[in-house]
């Protein structure tokens, strides 16, 4: 048999045996739950507005608050069932960020405050401080160089 013969009954194997792809259902799920997380959000932050917070003061506090939900959430296990069956929709808003900043600390608790909690919880930390730096700064160093041009985005 020659190579192309084999490299396409293999494809033909695997293709037969892989498991149906549901990407529709896990897209409407990862829609779903990542807008009720987001919405989630918006009723905190209206309920600051209504307790008499400023529109300065308001989002950071709803921020606060979203990572405070996500952590305890994390610490309780329950994070991650939602995000089994949400999948993405768990990873973008602020909540997916406090699960990936906290889970690694909660996790390695044991080896103790600095080489558990405080090594391990920068693990995800570090590389989205760096490309974020590094983004932010291509980001800006495209505006300055459009502005250089007389051209203004914003």
């Amino acid at each position: 048999m020659s190579e192309i013969t084999l490299k396409k009954e293999y494809a033909e194997i695997v293709k037969k045996n892989s498991p149906k792809s549901k990407s529709y259902v896990n897209c409407a799920k990862a829609f779903a739950i990542g807008g009720a997380i987001c919405l989630v959000g918006q009723v905190i932050l209206e309920l600051y507005r209504a307790a008499g917070f400023d529109e300065d003061t308001a989002p950071p506090m709803t921020s606060l608050t979203l990572i405070f939900i996500g952590v305890t959430l994390t610490a309780l296990g329950v994070y991650d069932k939602i995000a089994r069956h949400a999948g993405a929709g768990t990873l973008v808003p602020i909540t997916g960020f406090a699960n990936a900043m906290s889970a690694p600390a909660i996790e390695f608790k044991n080896e103790g405050f600095i080489k558990g909690v405080g090594t391990r919880m920068f693990s995800i930390a570090g590389p989205v401080i760096v490309y974020g730096t590094l983004a932010a700064t291509a980001y800006g160093a495209v505006l300055w160089t459009l502005h250089m041009f007389g051209i203004t985005l914003f």
